[in-house]
């Protein structure tokens, strides 16, 4: 841990798993004033009007069993209310508009780093989570105005990607705001998640068996996308067009249920068929056989675009050449070179050195340097060589 980290008084996010669980074992080990606190996200009653049966109790359970065990004060603290109206609410928009949301992303910056940090007993007060990411800290570049005074200039949090490339959850990061991010600690940063794992059983850790959770939060592991979004957004058939001839070859049940670059699964195709475009104006779902350049983007327009230095842009975005970087714009792929526009305060253009597939608008694209992240935002336009 950076000597420029003093401090004393942690507030540990615990969900009932494994990560969480060796997380605060590991802060309880050092001289801490540590507390932990388990969120409430999603409230079961507004799909059937009923507590009973619900996934958050047993977390919940599971987080007092662990926090009993290491001897540290736990409390609940209830943000449905934030997630429906800050999270859900916003990709549900973004779904009937015919994008891909990444509500995972929005839930660490608005939920996790924002209305949980409210929460937080004092200001002193950091939070830790089981994220696999990493802290260190640095001045920005110097400049002829700032040179002479350098060394006076604090230092400021850069969030950088884990021991553990296979789990790094940067990219679920990138838009956690600076002020949050200097206030947060990653413990598992120097870990494999095997690790961890047998650090909770030689512990005796109740959650050390527990299987990883996978998904997106509140639609949880054991249920369809589509037939849980179908509760909250009205289906909306409309054709499926092969891209090449124009022949319709079969219908959904709305946009939102499909993203680009994702199977089709048209029965009766004498080859497999990917989505390449949506026409929101015509309901209309385009599809195109694998390796197709229609799935291929050269380029992308990023727009609600967030510096994590928000005052400091990296140096050369401004410029005609661009800055050179690696770009992210999907979670388990990796970055991939590129340049990086700024054409205005909340937008920059991405190009890439070579053409990529599945660009989804909707998506979060996040920009990197190595392995620190820079900031990230949504993407809009992705240019698509094929021009048919």
């Amino acid at each position: 841990m950076s000597h420029y980290l003093r401090c004393f008084l942690v507030v540990v996010a615990m969900s009932g798993g494994v990560d969480s669980s060796v997380t605060a074992k590991l802060l309880a080990d050092q001289d801490y004033d540590l507390s932990a606190v388990f969120m409430r996200n999603w409230d079961t009653r507004d799909e059937s009007g009923t507590d009973s049966g619900c996934e958050w109790k047993k977390d919940w359970e599971d987080v007092q069993r662990v926090c009993k065990i290491l001897d540290i004060p736990c409390k609940m603290v209830d943000l449905s209310r934030e997630y429906w109206n800050r999270v859900f609410q916003p990709a549900l928009d973004m779904w009937e508009s015919g994008n891909t949301p990444n509500p995972d992303v929005w839930c660490n910056r608005e939920v996790k780093f924002g209305s949980l940090m409210d929460h937080l007993t004092s200001d002193d007060a950091w939070l830790a989570t089981g994220h696999y990411a990493s802290k260190t800290w640095a001045r920005p570049p110097p400049t002829l105005s700032n040179i002479f005074a350098y060394h006076r200039i604090p230092l400021r949090p850069q969030l950088r990607r884990p021991a553990d490339r296979t789990k790094d959850q940067t990219y679920y990061l990138a838009a956690v705001p600076e002020a949050s991010l200097s206030r947060s600690l990653f413990p598992l940063a120097p870990y494999k998640k095997l690790e961890v794992r047998e650090m909770a059983q030689k512990w005796g850790l109740p959650t050390a068996s527990r299987e990883e959770s996978m998904g997106i939060c509140f639609v949880g592991e054991k249920r369809r996308f589509d037939s849980f979004i179908s509760q909250y957004i009205t289906p909306k058939p409309g054709p499926i067009i092969d891209l090449t001839n124009g022949r319709t070859v079969g219908h959904h049940q709305g946009l939102h249920t499909f993203t680009i670059g994702q199977s089709a699964r048209i029965r009766g195709m004498g080859e497999k068929m990917f989505v390449a475009r949506k026409d929101v104006k015509e309901n209309a779902l385009y599809v195109v056989p694998g390796q197709h350049p229609a799935l291929l983007s050269s380029s992308m327009v990023v727009n609600n675009w967030k510096w994590i230095w928000a005052d400091t842009p990296p140096p050369k975005v401004d410029s005609s050449n661009g800055m050179l970087a690696q770009v992210q714009y999907r979670h388990r792929m990796l970055d991939v070179p590129c340049r990086v526009h700024q054409l205005t305060e909340d937008t920059v253009r991405i190009d890439f050195r070579r053409p990529q597939s599945s660009v989804a608008p909707g998506q979060v694209a996040a920009v990197y340097k190595n392995d620190w992240c820079l900031g990230c935002g949504i993407i809009t336009s992705p240019r698509v060589d094929e021009t048919s």
